[in-house]
């Protein structure tokens, strides 16, 4: 069998994944899959006549763990006599401000700062890590996602990077296991740094990793890789042929009733996203089934598309007297009303002398007043929201929520989600109350929330 340097070399050369001569910027987090592709590509680095530059982001997320990881990174790109840019972030800070999860966070941040590095220094190529082990799990997270086939299709071994069009994102290891990486790099006495979180299973793609897969290898499919990655092919080729027969039809706007269903729903996809609004799934089966019916994605906006295929946003004008999409509300005091959305709150505080669960009441829920504060934020739905109801290990995508509820699209953008003042969700409309803000045995203060509806 060939050795994993050979394998990884005629796939570059097969694929043609860099070019003679060419800049490259290498991500390295410390880990052992990216140590081991800066070894690999240094090692071809004469051969082809490349120019090494080593790019690190701290997330800042492990304290001292993250500092250990920066000079092991900038240790080993010394020793190489190759550049480095290294630069920090404040994942958490992102995180909460965007209402994103942390990993969501860390990818967009790690994302940013490779592009923008890559700019900075005139760099087309950027070189990441990822391997085989991640597209798997990265298949089977999107599937739980609800994902359609461009997400199933996986990662690629080379893409342009998004938004950054000349920028090219390359992955040289995606053929290779985990495994075969790991001992590339105890044959080569490669240092590296084990993050302790890719243990956790507090994050889903860790649950995948340790439970999920192992479980379908070992009961269900024992070459699961094999198969998983040859469904991805095959979702990827067609997926890619969808794409090109709605690219046509934007191009020459044909007849859209005439379309396989496939490819109308590729074009109104398209099409949401260049109006600048998320395409899920049952907004584009919506637009699909019934043309000419206007759908509300935010309180001061609808889509639709007309009868030719084409999809139109409308804004609206907020007339006088019309409620705020967001309004702050103090809560000061032992008891208050507000109204908000169409909907009237009451609420009241209390002192908690001994614990006991509340019991659950048609209009009415019971927090943890300190864990809430005395600043709220009440306002509607919004794209990409996560909520962790109780009960829930984990925040999930406030859509998704949704729609395992069977809530109608038309009503979900009028439910009123509670806030605290630093943006986390507390409480959503017909959903129950956050699992951080609920009554435990350490609540001290109670807040009573009821709500009424004309």
């Amino acid at each position: 069998m060939n050795s994993l340097t050979e394998r990884v070399e005629k796939t570059i050369v097969a694929r043609k994944l860099f070019r003679r001569g060419e800049k490259i910027l290498i991500a390295v987090s410390g880990g052992v899959d990216s140590m081991a592709l800066l070894r690999l590509l240094f090692g071809f680095a004469e051969k082809y006549k490349w120019q090494l530059v080593v790019a690190h982001l701290d997330h800042q997320l492990r304290g001292r763990g993250s500092d250990a990881d920066e000079r092991l990174v900038v240790r080993v790109a010394e020793k190489f006599h190759l550049p480095v840019a290294v630069e920090r972030a404040d994942v958490k800070a992102f995180a909460k401000t965007n209402k994103l999860s942390i990993e969501m966070a860390a990818r967009e941040l790690r994302h940013d700062f490779l592009a923008r590095t890559a700019a900075k220094m005139k760099i087309k190529t950027i070189a990441l890590a990822h391997h085989a082990d991640d597209q798997l799990e990265l298949f089977f997270l999107r599937l739980l996602r609800g994902s359609g086939a461009e997400g199933l299709a996986g990662m690629k071994f080379s893409r342009s990077a998004p938004g950054h069009p000349k920028i090219k994102l390359v992955r040289p290891l995606l053929a290779e296991s985990k495994s075969a990486l790991a001992e590339y790099a105890a044959e080569n006495k490669i240092p590296f740094r084990e993050d302790a979180s890719n243990a956790s299973l507090d994050f889903q793609r860790n649950r995948i990793r340790h439970e999920l897969i192992p479980l379908l290898r070992r009961s269900y499919q024992p070459a699961l890789d094999r198969v998983i990655g040859r469904a991805m092919d095959l979702v990827s080729a067609e997926s890619d042929f969808v794409n090109s027969e709605a690219a046509r039809w934007l191009a020459k706007r044909t007849p859209f009733e005439n379309l396989h269903i496939a490819v109308q729903r590729r074009c109104i996809q398209l099409q949401l996203i260049r109006h600048g609004i998320e395409p899920d799934y049952e907004l584009i089966e919506t637009l699909r089934i019934s043309p000419e019916k206007p759908v509300p994605v935010s309180p001061q906006t609808a889509v639709w598309r007309d009868k030719s295929g084409e999809s139109r946003r409308k804004n609206f004008v907020k007339t006088a007297g019309a409620s705020d999409h967001q309004k702050r509300f103090n809560l000061a005091g032992t008891t208050g009303k507000f109204e908000f959305g169409g909907a009237t709150i009451q609420w009241r505080k209390s002192t908690s002398r001994a614990f006991s669960i509340p019991r659950p009441r048609v209009g009415s829920e019971v927090f943890d007043a300190d864990c809430v504060g005395s600043i709220i934020v009440l306002r509607f739905w919004q794209a990409g929201d996560r909520f962790q109801p109780i009960g829930m290990s984990a925040p999930v995508k406030l859509q998704d929520l949704f729609t395992n509820r069977k809530i109608p699209r038309e009503e979900r953008r009028s439910l009123i989600v509670a806030t605290t003042a630093d943006g986390e969700i507390f409480w959503v409309e017909k959903l129950r109350i956050g699992e951080r803000f609920k009554i435990s045995p350490e609540t001290i203060r109670r807040l009573q929330w009821t709500w009424k509806r004309p």
